[in-house]
């Protein structure tokens, strides 16, 4: 089954043993529970309540561990109250964030697509005065307005993961042509490298690779000041090769039962998303 190629498994224990393999090849990983847009009230809690036992549980993980290398978490702010209402999705995010703090657990705030950015950066804002080392949030280059987040996340100091953006957008909140998005995401780049806290460059091309590869070196950018982050699945090879040049190397690692909405949407939303997953299927 091709989901099984990017996918660790549908529970937490499938994709446990995943993250130890991954740690024991020298690499940096995240946990992705696939869903997304939850609309009802229940849902939201029960996903906020699996979010706090999976870092429990990684937490613990990580203190019995042969491989005791970091790992984080993903979330969608979507699956824990953020289309219902928004100070739902605080209360809950900030649960977490709580239980985050007291086990040394970083969460990632995932983006989807421009009908939840400004949403996703105002939650964020407002929870990450009290949890500044245990949150971060991702930025895609393809917007329109990613020149001032970029700006605004440097001011805060806060984490950010770049990566170029996989939703359907229109022309006029997003550049449509890859040599635009790639000028872009070099620039962001190098604002985050030279202004940001430990960002994620997270891409699988390597003329981006390269140049953040170059232009670190050229800044004397110290390579533990940042890290380059890939999917599951996706040119394992490369992954391995760049830890083993001493680079970091984070790889987010999707698991859970709604793999299939989560694939048929990517799929279905742009045609780019269906080339990327074909070509990646034979690049290492």
């Amino acid at each position: 089954m091709l989901a099984r190629r990017f996918v660790a498994g549908e529970t937490l224990e499938e994709a446990l043993p995943v993250v130890d393999r991954l740690h024991s090849e020298g690499l940096l990983t995240t946990l992705d529970l696939l869903g997304e847009h939850v609309e009802e009230p229940a849902r939201a809690e029960a996903f906020t309540e699996a979010y706090i036992a999976l870092v429990r549980r990684i937490a613990h993980h990580r203190s019995t561990a042969r491989q005791r290398r970091d790992a984080n978490i993903s979330i969608k702010l979507s699956m824990i109250g953020q289309v219902i209402d928004e100070d739902l999705a605080e209360a809950n995010l900030r649960r977490l964030l709580e239980v985050a703090r007291e086990t040394h657990t970083f969460v990632r705030l995932d983006m989807e697509g421009t009908d939840l950015t400004e949403s996703t950066l105002d939650l964020f804002e407002a929870v990450y005065p009290d949890f500044r080392d245990h949150v971060g949030v991702v930025l895609q280059a393809y917007l329109k307005r990613t020149e001032r987040d970029v700006e605004r996340m440097c001011e805060l100091k806060a984490r950010v993961r770049l990566c170029k953006g996989a939703y359907n957008e229109p022309p006029h909140l997003a550049w449509q042509d890859m040599p635009t998005i790639r000028e872009k995401y070099r620039r962001y780049m190098k604002q985050l490298l030279l202004h940001g806290r430990y960002p994620g460059i997270a891409t699988h091309d390597d003329e981006l690779i390269g140049a953040t590869k170059a232009f670190a070196t050229e800044a004397a950018i110290d390579r533990n000041d940042f890290e380059f982050q890939m999917l599951y699945g996706i040119r394992p090879d490369t992954q391995r090769a760049l830890a083993r040049e001493g680079y970091n190397l984070r790889v987010y690692v999707p698991y859970g039962t709604e793999w299939m909405p989560y694939f048929s949407r990517r799929l279905r939303e742009r045609k780019e998303n269906v080339w990327f997953v074909v070509k990646n299927l034979f690049r290492k």
